[in-house]
């Protein structure tokens, strides 16, 4: 990995930028895809311990995610389970890891450790390294430090949930800042509706709004990620508004 994105950057002449650079990010990563069905077996250079490890950690982590999301739901008067029902899909959730590396880089002024986006999915759990900072989110239209804390998950809410809950959580912009000195590692763990999944407003939430309109759409998430993967590092706004119309028309 760490030749990969030495060639990464040499092909694309990273060290040498004179202008921002807003194709590419400053960052090393692979994905270990928990569930419907493990990948781990296709990525051959896994220690037997380090797949061990993994499975193990993905077993709790998916159980604190559900747990989460039974806490989302008592927060907003849903049935304990709706969200977990609303993810599954005829195969249960998408839940997977990605694995990521931000090397020192020399041009932190010019380049990011991860351009700033919201999360596609649901629920993002997510350990940061204990010792190098990065990670920033919007607030209240500043960019905010979230520093790194020792043993501690940082969760994150994806755009499902906001369109499940009708704008009542709403999804959180946020980047990586590319660091000159020390070398930033994460464990980011996405538990994200099935591909088949039909996402739309909780009716109950629906009728609560003040307004008792649904602002949001109805979708099938494989749709949506298939928008989302061409338009990821823009707003979110858009992308909604893409599913009202294929909703429409459908």
């Amino acid at each position: 990995m760490e030749m990969r994105f030495k060639e990464m950057v040499a092909s694309k002449g990273l060290e040498s930028a004179k202008d921002e650079v807003k194709d590419v990010d400053w960052e090393s990563t692979f994905f270990l895809r928990h569930r419907p069905t493990s990948n781990m077996a296709e990525i051959t250079h896994l220690n037997e311990e380090y797949r061990a490890v993994m499975n193990e950690f993905a077993d709790k982590i998916e159980k604190l995610a559900e747990e989460l999301l039974d806490l989302l739901c008592e927060n907003l008067g849903l049935e304990k389970g709706y969200l977990k029902r609303a993810f599954s899909g005829s195969k249960g959730p998408n839940f997977g890891t990605k694995c990521s590396n931000y090397p020192p880089c020399p041009k932190p002024d010019l380049i990011k450790g991860l351009r700033a986006h919201t999360d596609a999915g649901g629920l993002i759990l997510l350990f940061q390294d204990d010792k190098v900072s990065g990670l920033q989110l919007l607030k209240d239209g500043q960019w905010v430090d979230v520093p790194p804390l020792q043993h501690s998950i940082v969760i994150n809410l994806g755009d499902q949930l906001e369109v499940i809950t009708n704008g009542l959580y709403k999804s959180v912009l946020h980047r990586v800042i590319a660091q000159t000195d020390g070398n930033r590692m994460s464990l980011a763990s996405f538990y994200n509706p099935g591909d088949d999944a039909v996402i739309c407003p909780a009716p109950e939430l629906v009728e609560e709004a003040e307004d008792s309109g649904k602002a949001y759409p109805k979708f099938v998430f494989n749709d949506y990620m298939n928008l989302y993967l061409r338009v990821k590092f823009e707003a979110k706004e858009p992308r909604f508004e893409a599913m009202k119309v294929m909703e429409s028309a459908a």
